[in-house]
């Protein structure tokens, strides 16, 4: 504790020196402050020994800096945008004025070098302090940053929301961009505001920054691809990233470990949420902004890329009171959205609709959310076994990870829940030996699951540009001449449009296995996955991924391409 030392003592020389207390005062002052953790500052106003007004004067006296009256200054609320809340509580100051590249700031201790580095850092001004009663800033603070600031910041920030879904403690904060005004900002508040517009603007899913022994490189993923957007200097590695820990309510002070955190962003009517992840690496620590915009999922399953049949097996599924129902698939491939999609067509004040998640992704009103939390014993089974207590129709599971998780699921799905859940396997026919695998008894599996959803993600072609094309001879063979013809295949072009990369958006390709008695025996006699796979093709009549793929690449969706990247030819 430097600074405080430091402070104190200038302060207990100013005070021995102007008689105001005695030197063993000061010394049994000096103890207390270490042991209670207090400022001594404090203990002397708590104590009766000098008024805080005095106190302010004293000092000023004595550091040669100048004192200012806030109760009398008129605080402009665009130049408190340049500091975050966060920090003026926790270093008790307030800033005043811009001069050119000065920044004017109230401080309680001026000498707090922790806290001068840090609005150095964070605004990229020169800080000029003034010293003014900490108990006139709290109140500037108040006023400031208050219930409806014009910061943007909801008054909830501070203390958090319980009902947050952060992975750490972390609060949540908004920050409202004002996109194309100049609102005097702080060039590093400026620049990352306008990343994130312009991320936005191009529809991307995630934001990169990745510190390099030269620069701060700056990458979109816009339809599952990165690309490259900018360059930043490495001197404002440290304010960018400093920056975003102070949205995302982190550590600045922690680099040696990873940290996750959220805030929100209001872009005119829309509310977006970021879910941030900071990770130590050798250049510094590499910064990845996961974009959920809650507008995505209120589209329904009849836009998430269902064949009408498909579609209508789903939907028969989704409306039954019990049951289990698998959506799979690896990382990235929109597993999340649909199943947050069918929760959001069941949302009615009717269900209790129960969540469980590592991590909450999207916040839904009207559905209780529960965030995992291994280091203080909630896990996905702990949690799942206290939300069965609190009578929910829909239950929810972010993914099935291990035999106590899908036990519980089994069961609570044959007394009387609809349980929806996420597994990673490569296909349908693949969750049923995982599930068997895992320990879960193949009569439960087959009583308990409805469905099986398989699922990827490819890139949709930019109807502006696309080129028709002549497919390879294979993919063609599948298709009979009809009146008009084979159909029309295409690849991509590029445009304005489409930022030259033939490509807009992304569309689902699924596969659906629904369970009928069969499939059970089946299950229940532990037949091999390619052996459910044989019977639900060839009896069921189920598309298979690849073949629900090529078929939208016919009807011009997407390109052969994007579905054999995705999918394995049978």
């Amino acid at each position: 504790m430097k600074t405080r030392t430091s402070f104190a003592a200038r302060l207990s020389q100013a005070l021995v020196k102007k008689g105001l207390v005695s030197q063993e005062r000061v010394d049994q002052l000096l103890k207390d402050a270490k042991a209670t953790g207090k400022h001594v500052a404090r203990l002397l106003i708590d104590r009766g020994l000098v008024t805080e007004q005095s106190l302010v004067g004293l000092l000023s006296e004595e550091l040669g800096i100048p004192m200012l009256s806030l109760s009398k200054y008129r605080l402009d609320p665009e130049v408190a945008r340049l500091v975050p809340e966060r920090i003026a509580r926790q270093y008790a100051l307030i800033p005043l004025s811009k001069l050119g590249q000065r920044l004017i700031v109230a401080m309680a201790d001026p000498l707090n070098v922790f806290a001068l580095d840090d609005l150095k850092t964070l605004t990229q001004y020169a800080v000029d302090p003034v010293l003014a009663e900490e108990v006139e800033i709290r109140h500037a603070i108040e006023k400031v940053y208050g219930a409806s600031s014009a910061l943007g910041m909801p008054a909830s920030a501070e203390n958090g929301d319980a009902g947050a879904a952060v992975s750490t403690d972390a609060v949540e904060s908004a920050i409202a961009l004002q996109v194309g005004e100049d609102t005097g900002e702080a060039p590093i508040v400026k620049a990352i505001n306008q990343l994130i517009v312009e991320a936005l603007r191009k529809r991307a899913s995630d934001i990169h920054l990745e510190p390099t022994a030269t620069g701060l490189r700056v990458r979109y993923r816009i339809d599952g691809r990165l690309m490259e957007a900018h360059r930043m200097p490495k001197k404002v590695q440290s304010a960018v990233l400093t920056r975003l820990k102070i949205l995302s309510g982190l550590d600045i002070t922690e680099w040696r470990l990873p940290q996750d955190g959220r805030f929100k962003v209001r872009l005119g009517t829309r509310e977006i949420d970021f879910r941030v992840s900071m990770l130590p690496i050798t250049h510094g620590g590499k910064a990845v902004l996961r974009v959920l915009d809650n507008s995505t999922l209120s589209i329904g399953l009849d836009h998430l890329g269902f064949l009408p049949e498909s579609l209508e097996q789903f939907k028969r599924a989704v409306t039954r009171p019990h049951g289990m129902i698998l959506v799979t698939g690896p990382t990235g491939s929109g597993k999340s959205t649909t199943l947050y999609s069918v929760l959001n067509q069941l949302n009615a004040p009717t269900r209790n609709i129960t969540t469980i998640e590592d991590p909450v992704e999207y916040q839904l009103e009207g559905i209780t959310q529960v965030q995992v939390n291994p280091e203080i014993g909630l896990t996905f089974a702990g949690g799942l076994r206290a939300l069965l207590r609190q009578s929910p129709d829909v239950v929810m599971i972010g993914e099935i990870r291990d035999f106590e998780t899908a036990d519980i699921a089994m069961k609570a799905s044959l007394t009387g829940q609809l349980v929806l859940s996420t597994l990673h396997t490569n296909d349908a026919s693949s969750a049923v030996t995982r599930l068997v695998d895992m320990g879960v008894e193949p009569f439960l599996v087959a009583s308990s699951v409805t469905l099986i959803e398989a699922q990827r993600l490819v890139r949709k072609l930019c109807t502006n540009c696309r080129v028709p094309t002549e497919p390879p001879a294979q993919v063609l063979q599948r298709w009979t001449r009809g009146p008009d013809g084979p159909p029309t295949f295409y690849h991509a072009g590029g445009c304005h449009l489409c930022n030259r990369t033939g490509y807009r958006g992304r569309m689902g390709i699924l596969e659906t296995l629904v369970i009928d008695e069969h499939l059970r025996e089946l299950i229940v006699a532990n037949a091999p996955s390619w052996e459910i796979k044989d019977y639900a093709v060839k009896t069921l009549g189920m598309t298979t991924l690849h073949e629900d793929g090529l078929k939208k690449a016919a009807m011009g969706f997407t390109t052969v391409e994007e579905v054999l990247q995705v999918t394995a030819e049978e």
